[in-house]
């Protein structure tokens, strides 16, 4: 008779391996959404900016997990059904997505206007200014923030078990409703999104690290 670490670990594992498979497409995603939005509500006309602030006006103003039930739930209703997994993938898209382009957009218009101006003057196209001398510094003052979405998504991404998906939370419930052993379970996982928002934690410190200019870090 196997004990109960021999039959909870490989579980635990399987729900780890399903939330990384979640967050891998969701986090990039997320991120291009982001800077979508952001470029829309900045340098789009105003029909353009006024849709891309209101998709971040609505998304924002939803809880993740009223998100997630729409997809699931709702918007069958209408003939658009979504798998547990995709659902969990669009949901986190839209929630970090919408809560990053603030981040974004906000860098985006911290950039002195003087750089806009010499570009026109050296005959930069709109689109090569933004790509090339706007949108790279936006992103590196941005960073801090968004890394910080990226992190609570992390630790969000519990919120998949209540569409179905069997991440890690999902199999943590399920193994506590059998066994009743909550505290190894429940600590388990609990260490599990720990780890994983400490390694993401120091991954975005290297490049925050990298990114940094000479000359421009605040005085401690």
């Amino acid at each position: 008779m196997m004990s109960f670490w021999e039959a909870f670990l490989p579980k635990i594992l399987e729900g780890w391996v399903l939330t990384v498979e979640i967050l891998v497409p969701a986090i990039p995603l997320g991120v291009i959404l982001a800077i979508t939005l952001a470029l829309a509500r900045v340098y789009g006309n105003k029909p353009i900016s006024l849709l891309a602030a209101g998709i971040v006006g609505l998304i924002r103003g939803l809880p993740l997990i009223v998100t997630l039930f729409i997809i699931f739930f709702a918007l069958p209703k209408l003939a658009i059904y979504f798998s547990p997994y995709w659902t969990a993938v669009l949901g986190f898209i839209l929630c970090t997505g919408a809560y990053q382009s603030e981040y974004v957009r906000g860098a985006i218009e911290s950039i002195d206007v003087g750089q806009s101006l010499a570009a026109q003057a050296l005959g930069m196209s709109k689109l090569k200014e933004v790509v090339h001398i706007i949108l790279p510094q936006a992103l590196r003052r941005a960073l801090p923030g968004i890394s910080n979405e990226i992190i609570y998504l992390i630790l969000y991404s519990s919120l998949a078990s209540y569409v179905g998906v069997q991440e890690i939370f999902a199999i943590a419930r399920s193994e506590n409703s059998l066994r009743f052993r909550p505290i190894e379970i429940f600590l388990t996982a609990g260490l599990i999104y720990a780890s994983m928002a400490t390694v993401a934690t120091t991954g975005f410190k290297i490049i925050e690290n990298k990114l940094r200019i000479p000359g421009l870090e605040v005085a401690r």
